[in-house]
């Protein structure tokens, strides 16, 4: 049914009413208001200008603009985390429905480490990243928060026989996984990279944190008192293909680019990356009552690296 322009007008004076601003002054406000077109809305000039290479080599280009879609791929997967942890009462629809969305970015995420693999020169890509340390992906916040998101702390330490039930938040931030490629292995000091990292982002994320304790999506997902077989798929499927499938391809294209004649190149932030990336040792599992015992205990084994883990598709 077509909306009258009488309805129209009536409800945008409810809606300034509202809001206790008179609907007059946004009308007339609205005659002086420039149209829209695509370039200024997406803001184009501003968003193909955010590329400032540090060498002469045309491949560093695409290394930022491969990170930059990286990153706002990861802005997507916040956004819907950010919506479903947000709700008082989160209904299992609502879960459903959000994380065949979320599955999809990380989908995105693993088939783009092609550009990466095939897109630069490698004698060009191994002279510029030396141009660029102490930088590191390691450094990526919104992939931390993500984590804080989505799953408790304990959950994210490798060695679980380091927690005791006097640790604090703060203990606990210390023992997360990543913190010990940030720590240089001959000296046991904190690196440059992950100096740098803390000094602009530990608050936040201490911060984070707190919020999300007993509040996260697994939090959420356990109150879900008889999930479906979609659902428990659902959550398989994120857990699979965000903490194996995408940090394996990200092992691989790093291999191929800093492992030669058995030699590794060491990596920008100066970590152990074979170590670090291999989701193996990382142990990084969101939701671990949606897996066996046996695949917790094979996590990230070579029985995993096929989709066979996902057993009916993700819509």
């Amino acid at each position: 049914m077509q909306t009258s322009n009488s309805d129209i007008y009536q409800s945008i004076e409810e809606k300034y009413l509202k809001l206790g601003s008179p609907s007059r002054t946004h009308l007339k406000g609205l005659l002086h208001a420039k149209e829209i077109n695509y370039w200024s809305y997406i803001q184009l000039e501003t968003l193909l200008s955010l590329q400032n290479p540090k060498t002469h080599f045309e491949d560093e280009e695409v290394f930022i603009i491969y990170h930059q879609i990286t990153e706002l791929v990861l802005k997507l997967v916040l956004n819907e985390i950010k919506q479903i942890t947000r709700e008082e009462q989160v209904s299992a629809s609502l879960l459903t429905a959000k994380l065949p969305r979320i599955n999809r970015y990380i989908e995105l995420l693993i088939n783009s480490f092609g550009i990466m693999q095939e897109g630069m020169n490698y004698e060009d890509y191994n002279t510029f990243r030396s141009a660029l340390a102490p930088a590191s992906g390691f450094q990526s916040v919104q992939f931390r928060y993500i984590e804080l998101y989505c799953t408790s702390l304990e959950n994210l330490i490798t060695f679980k026989g380091k927690i005791s039930e006097h640790h604090t938040i703060e203990d606990l931030m210390e023992l997360l996984y990543w913190k010990a490629a940030g720590y240089n292995p001959k000296t046991g000091k904190k690196s440059l990279t992950l100096l740098q990292f803390e000094e602009k982002y530990a608050s936040n994320l201490l911060q984070l944190a707190k919020e999300r304790r007993g509040h996260t999506l697994n939090d959420i997902f356990q109150n879900i008192s008889t999930p479906s077989a979609t659902l428990l798929q659902q959550m398989r499927a994120f857990d699979y293909l965000y903490n194996i499938k995408w940090p394996r391809v990200h092992l691989a294209t790093a291999s191929h680019y800093l492992e030669t004649n058995e030699k590794s190149k060491a990596a920008t932030g100066g970590s152990e990356w074979k170590k670090y990336l291999d989701p193996k040792y990382q142990r990084r599992i969101f939701f671990p009552t949606v897996w066996s015992q046996e695949e917790l205990t094979n996590w990230a084994e070579p029985c995993f690296f096929n989709d066979s883990i996902l057993k009916q598709p993700i819509l």
